[in-house]
């Protein structure tokens, strides 16, 4: 075998083949990847990218989970009215940038993953079936959250339930897995990330890779010259072990560590600016791939159609009739009795929990409004039906909602009549609130 490529080899086969825990965990092992890209002061910086994305988009996640299904100690404002338009917009735009993060890190790791013994001491079994689930679990999570925002669904859970039961699940594993390395990551963020020094002398392995060494010292590096380099060409690259397991830039060199990480951040802001239009009108332009490009009739998207919520004749039905109840008191108003009403005007998002959101200035009567109108007191939360029958046919608003001045059932947008599909003949538009609650083609109101 040439001398260029025999101690690349070797240390190669070493990794493949060696039985012990140490040389199966040779991330630690500043011998064998500190020189390279695959060093763990490089991965560490990736995962920890990562780990900052995972956390953001949990933690909004979690926020628009209770907003929809609220335990009693939880408490949502009503204010700022552009605060969830902001924390879903940062869960789909963190989840998406999660997506090329995971795909350098597993790039950097991969050997890892396949390395031996595969169990070896119940440690390593815990940190190799930590791994498993957290591979597996994230991209189960981020290929179906993906699918969600273009609100295509191959498959026959739902969605939402599922979604939520695997975060913990993606949350538990990377917890796991960063305590079990953490001694390892420690170490390399405290390290200067183009250092090849050995992060600690203590976890390195006796294996085989010492006499390869060995036989490097010995064995000087050598330069793969042609006729083409004696003719100014750029300089000959140095088979040595400082790039061995680099990749090779144009201009002859290896690329370091740091142009790798700079790239991976790169990488990250082209995902998050191709969906935060969805979120940011701003940046329409420029998100290519976001489902959503912020326009639909009046102005507004639309997410469910009148046809497919089956209310066409029952929302145009001349019989229409809105109830609205507080205790003993009932009435039921027409369409035109209510835009007799006192009417207002709200500037207000629509933010959907796919991530997308459209400014509107809606036209109708105030919530509160309508509660004195059937004798009620302010402080209550109120109960909304739809004409649409299922799952989100039903919505609660909470009185910090139903007494707020901009939360309206609304009868316009951008200054006309609503279309049918995006809910006439009235709907409702509350501040700070998912899309999926903000009901449409509303037949019954109940203050409770």
């Amino acid at each position: 075998m040439s001398a260029h490529w025999r101690v690349p080899f070797e240390r190669f086969r070493a990794n493949l083949s060696h039985g012990s825990d140490a040389t199966a965990n040779a991330v630690s092992s500043p011998s064998v990847d500190d020189t390279g890209l695959r060093s763990p002061r490089l991965i560490a910086r990736v995962g920890t990218l990562l780990a900052f994305c995972i956390t953001v988009c949990f933690v909004t996640g979690m926020l628009s989970h209770w907003i929809q299904h609220p335990p009693s100690w939880f408490y949502w404002p009503s204010r700022p009215v552009w605060l969830y338009q902001v924390t879903q917009g940062l869960h789909v735009i963190t989840g998406v940038v999660t997506i090329p993060l995971l795909l350098i890190k597993l790039q950097l790791v991969y050997p890892k993953l396949f390395a031996r013994p595969i169990v070896g001491s119940p440690a390593r079994a815990v940190e190799r079936a930590s791994v498993a689930v957290l591979v597996s679990s994230t991209i189960f999570q981020l290929l179906t959250g993906l699918l969600n925002t273009a609100q295509w669904y191959p498959w026959k859970f739902f969605f939402t339930t599922t979604h939520y039961a695997m975060s913990f699940l993606v949350v538990a594993s990377v917890l796991v897995h960063i305590a079990v390395k953490l001694p390892i990551i420690q170490r390399a963020l405290g390290s200067p990330l183009e250092a090849t020094d050995p992060i600690d002398n203590n976890l390195r392995p006796a294996t085989p890779i010492e006499d390869s060494e060995a036989l490097h010292e010995q064995t000087p590096p050598r330069e793969v010259t042609s006729v083409a380099s004696s003719a100014g060409s750029p300089p000959p690259v140095r088979m040595g072990k400082d790039n061995w397991f680099a990749t090779f830039g144009s201009d002859g060199g290896a690329v370091s560590r740091r142009t790798v990480l700079r790239g991976t951040v790169v990488v990250g802001l082209l995902a998050a600016l191709a969906f935060a239009g969805q979120t940011v009108p701003f940046l329409r332009w420029i998100a290519f791939l976001a489902p959503r490009s912020g326009e639909g009739p009046q102005g507004v998207p639309i997410n469910r159609t009148a046809s497919a919520a089956g209310v066409l004749e029952s929302a145009r039905s001349p019989d229409y009739r809105l109830t609205i109840s507080s205790g003993p008191m009932t009435r039921e108003l027409t369409i035109d009795q209510l835009r007799a009403l006192p009417q207002h005007r709200s500037d207000l998002p629509i933010a959907c929990v796919e991530g997308w959101s459209a400014q509107g200035k809606w036209g109708g009567v105030r919530v509160r409004d309508l509660v004195a109108f059937v004798g009620g007191d302010r402080g209550h939360d109120i109960r909304l039906t739809s004409l649409e029958a299922g799952l989100y046919g039903v919505s609660t608003l909470p009185a910090n909602f139903a007494d707020d001045p901009l939360s309206l059932i609304a009868l316009e947008l951008n200054g006309e009549p609503l279309t049918i599909d995006h809910g006439y003949p009235c709907r409702l538009i509350a501040p700070n609130r998912p899309g999926v609650l903000q009901t449409k083609w509303l037949t019954r109101i109940e203050i409770l």
